[in-house]
């Protein structure tokens, strides 16, 4: 009897409320999402750069997998841009959610625009040296040379800041404690990713024979390309440089 008063008399939540809670769980499930998207393809991309690099520093032997590679980190890299650019929007709208969950450190939203801009330049510059070959790239090719070597000191700084979240979030996403919102999102995220990768292993086919005369022409050129070893020793020197600022974690 007691046990059915207390029943009675315990706090019932307006309906009013319980709507709101049920709301602001959708949109905290919305920033969690953006996070693990973003995160995935920062991890399809870190692995594709990561080649590029190599076969960089192997040009006359690896030639052909730098040229293919790097068609194919154009599709990561759209879903890498959305998911960011759809952050951008969402927190300098208002969105209570994205505000919430606070902005990246200021030195990373502060070398954002350069980052992108560069990333675009470098790939950009790089597809379209597949498309002229050496014969007609006129100044495609210093332009190429020159975005790298600016690029990979930043690239260096938003790997490190990032480098220890993302497999978390990665890892997180496929978990089983997984909230069932998220859970949802999971399939959408992967599909989007290796959709991503499809349609840039497509292009990079379609350009793939681009790749014919850049092999001829390495077998007289420089073995690894002098932008990227000043690029190389420019990005330690970024890594040393930022340290102090502890922005590893800060890349929310």
């Amino acid at each position: 009897m007691k046990s059915r008063e207390r029943d009675d008399e315990s706090p019932v939540r307006p309906s009013g409320q319980a709507h709101t809670s049920e709301y602001n769980g959708d949109k905290q499930s919305a920033v969690d999402g953006n996070e693990r998207m973003t995160a995935l393809a920062g991890a399809v991309l870190l692995v594709l750069i990561l080649v590029e690099l190599v076969s960089a520093a192997i040009l006359r032997t690896l030639l052909s997998i730098h040229v293919f590679v790097g068609v194919l980190l154009a599709g990561p890299l759209i879903v890498k841009l959305g998911s960011t650019g759809w952050r951008f929007l969402r927190y300098y709208t208002g969105s209570p959610a994205f505000v919430r969950r606070g902005p990246p450190h200021l030195a990373l939203r502060v070398m954002a625009p350069l980052l992108i801009a560069t990333t675009l330049v470098v790939i950009g510059s790089g597809i379209g040296l597949v498309v002229t070959g050496p014969r007609f790239a006129g100044p495609l090719l210093p332009l190429h040379g020159f975005s790298v070597l600016v690029w990979l000191p930043l690239i260096a700084i938003h790997v490190f800041a990032h480098i220890r979240r993302v497999p978390r979030l990665v890892t997180d996403d496929w978990s089983k404690t997984s909230d069932k919102s998220n859970a949802s999102g999971r399939g959408r995220r992967l599909g989007m990713n290796l959709g991503a990768l499809l349609a840039g292993a497509v292009a990079a086919i379609l350009l793939f024979p681009g790749a014919a005369p850049w092999m001829v022409w390495s077998q007289t050129n420089e073995t690894i390309p002098a932008p990227m070893i000043v690029g190389l020793l420019a990005a330690i020197l970024a890594l040393l440089v930022t340290r102090p600022w502890r922005l590893v974690g800060e890349g929310r």
